[in-house]
């Protein structure tokens, strides 16, 4: 089997990792799949804002994201402590935006697997990143004039397994 496919196979959400720092060969290597993702008519209009698991940006979208959704006392925030979160952006005005974005994400995820690492796929912050303090949160995550959030990976060494999810065939394929 292909080591993409068998990457594909694999990938599972991962809620929680260890304390273990990225080295800059496996954060290069994840850049690198995110911008090597196809964009609509070759915009390349993806921005990846590279955020420390420890930055104090990432608490105050945490407490945004319970406000906005009324949630108190979380037992763990957004990216489950992983060292890294990838929060991607991408030109507002530029229909097909979200869809790269989902397309660089997902090369992310895989490009994670591959090498040994966890990620999850966070969609859960967008209310807190596109709310209230939307041009705020834009400033201080240094996202690109025009651009707005999309969607944000959290990377790591994984401290949990987690099996791959059952999925149907039969139930979610249609052939003509």
């Amino acid at each position: 089997m292909s080591e993409v496919l068998k990457a594909m196979e694999q990938r599972c959400s991962t809620r929680g990792y260890t304390a273990q720092k990225l080295t800059k060969e496996e954060l290069d290597s994840l850049i690198r799949a995110g911008l090597q993702a196809p964009t609509a008519t070759n915009r390349q209009e993806v921005h990846i804002t590279v955020v420390d698991g420890e930055h104090s940006i990432l608490k105050e979208i945490e407490d945004q994201k319970n406000l906005e959704r009324g949630i108190q006392d979380p037992p763990h925030n957004f990216y489950y402590e992983a060292p890294v979160v990838l929060l991607l952006s991408a030109e507002k005005a530029f229909g097909w935006s979200s869809v790269d974005a989902g397309i660089a994400v997902e090369n992310i995820a895989l490009a994670a697997e591959g090498l040994g690492l966890g990620s999850l796929i966070i969609g859960c912050i967008k209310d807190a990143l596109t709310g209230a303090r939307k041009e705020e949160f834009a400033k201080a995550l240094k996202f690109p004039e025009g651009y707005e959030f999309v969607i944000a990976v959290a990377v790591g060494h994984k401290a949990v397994e987690k099996a791959p999810h059952e999925y149907s065939a039969e139930k979610n394929v249609t052939y003509l």
